[in-house]
């Protein structure tokens, strides 16, 4: 027996012409909201309402913040306001302690247990077996 697998299920349709419905209902929504802030507002007041009015209503239509819709980044921003925070520090005491070796009748040189990167360590020991001689 053979199935037919679906593809392209993260491809909305596109119901309104270029638009999906998601699109569509954004934008609808957006001009009914200008189109009362407009006619219910002074215009000198209206224009300072409709411009981040418009803004808001492309940018849940049309824009992606990682590939992902601009309404899960806005309901991810205000889940964090709304939500109570746990904020925790705990001081650490440096663990890096500078042990010394001794190098014949040379003076002792310190070198450090460990850093973050392997290359500055490298780098650090290169430095001063070629000083050292």
């Amino acid at each position: 027996m053979n199935f037919q697998v679906p593809q392209f299920i993260e491809v909305e349709d596109k119901i309104f012409g270029p638009l999906t419905f998601k699109q569509f209902v954004y934008l609808a929504g957006g001009a009914g909201a200008v189109f009362m802030v407009y006619n219910f507002l002074p215009f000198f007041l209206s224009v300072w309402i409709i411009i981040p009015l418009a803004a808001l209503t492309f940018a849940l239509a049309f824009y992606k913040v990682n590939s992902r819709p601009f309404v899960n980044v806005l309901e991810s921003a205000f889940h964090y306001v709304l939500t109570a925070k746990l904020y925790l520090w705990k001081r650490r005491p440096k663990t890096a302690v500078a042990t010394e070796i001794k190098l014949g009748e040379q003076a002792a040189v310190p070198i450090p247990k460990l850093s973050g990167s392997k290359l500055r360590d490298l780098a650090w020991s290169l430095d001063i077996k070629e000083n050292l001689r």
